[in-house]
């Protein structure tokens, strides 16, 4: 190819809204910026929260234009793919597999002409799911940036908590946990992430924490990007990351660049993101008693904290960074836009749209 190669690139509508960060939109955001900075042309395509809103779409982008996707719009519109697969050289962006329920969206997804999957785990599911063949799925894990070391205190009690407050991140299962271990003193903890996504549920947060007389103790800290969360991060002793599913744990990973451990449930892509386990430890998703025992050692054991701090330290800077996961993705887009159309067939079996 001559010149800058360019793709477009769909995304939800409002991937740089303040009030609606999400491990998906940073990633997206990354991924635009490492691509430009690597000589793309990257022409944003936001995509409105409306029906038939993706397909409408990708039906103004120009003939044999490459087209990065990202997923969750093709959960949402899956018959948007099948419509469009012979006009344009589509690649979706998996930050989660389909859901097991979800035949639309898996077929949707045998419409790309590549996949790029966010964790090795995601690939797995996408895999076992007949998504896709294996050979037209990359991974391109969340890269990390150079992060300022935490400051830790010498009771270990600062604990953190980051993401979307909604029921697959868990907060709940934390603030269980935490209600049980009500009688350790000194703790406090943050939750730092929207509440507006899943309100409901947020609200019975807020009471299940009002309820067990812990409200000088938990506190929502909202949406924080930039320097307020950084220097969150820098404060806190320990993040904990309860999920119920992940498909990687950006937040583990942001927390282990700033040298801080980690407690995780064990689920999804969050055993990848900890690598070799330095820093960190795992209970079973969903269980608050688990949690509770390990926060108990960890309150209780300055020795075990200090191993923990120190791997976590030791483990800063040893992840790749977004220009690496930008690099990979550029590799799958530069596969598919110098491939011919005839190379991709649809699919036999596969829904076409009259």
């Amino acid at each position: 190819m001559s010149g800058h190669p360019v793709v477009v690139f769909a995304v939800p509508d409002g991937i740089d809204d303040p009030a609606r960060v999400s491990g998906g939109n940073v990633y997206d955001r990354h991924v635009a910026e490492g691509l430009r900075l690597d000589g793309w042309e990257v022409r944003l395509l936001p995509v409105a929260d409306a029906p038939a809103a993706l397909e409408a779409a990708l039906a103004g982008v120009s003939d044999g234009a490459v087209v990065l996707v990202d997923g969750l719009l093709v959960q949402r519109e899956p018959a948007a793919l099948p419509a469009q697969d012979r006009r344009l050289r589509l690649v979706v962006l998996a930050h989660m597999p389909p859901p097991e329920d979800g035949p639309g969206a898996r077929g949707s997804f045998r419409s790309a002409r590549r996949i790029v999957a966010t964790s090795a785990w995601t690939r797995t599911e996408l895999i076992a799911q007949d998504a896709a063949e294996p050979a037209r799925i990359v991974v391109a894990r969340p890269g990390t940036e150079p992060a300022p070391a935490s400051r830790p205190s010498a009771a270990g009690g600062r604990l953190l908590c980051v993401g979307v407050v909604a029921p697959h991140k868990g907060q709940d299962v934390l603030v269980a946990a935490l209600a049980a271990a009500r009688d350790v003193p000194g703790w406090t903890c943050t939750i730092v992430g929207s509440t507006e996504t899943e309100p409901e549920f947020a609200a019975g947060l807020r009471a299940a924490v009002a309820e067990a007389g812990l409200g000088d103790r938990i506190r929502f800290g909202g949406v924080l990007t930039g320097s307020d969360l950084d220097e969150t991060y820098a404060s806190a002793d320990l993040l904990v990351a309860p999920s119920r599913s992940e498909s990687y744990g950006m937040a583990v990973v942001e927390a282990l660049a700033h040298g801080i451990p980690v407690v995780a449930s064990a689920v999804g892509g969050i055993p990848e993101a900890i690598a070799d386990g330095r820093g960190a430890v795992t209970v079973p998703p969903g269980d608050a008693w688990a949690l509770e025992r390990v926060l108990r050692r960890w309150w209780g054991s300055a020795e075990w904290r200090a191993e923990l701090a120190a791997a976590a330290r030791d483990a800063r800077g040893a992840r790749p960074g977004w220009a690496d996961t930008a690099a990979t993705v550029g590799r799958a887009l530069r596969e598919v836009a110098d491939e011919v159309p005839s190379v991709h067939p649809r699919p036999v079996g596969s829904a076409v749209r009259s």
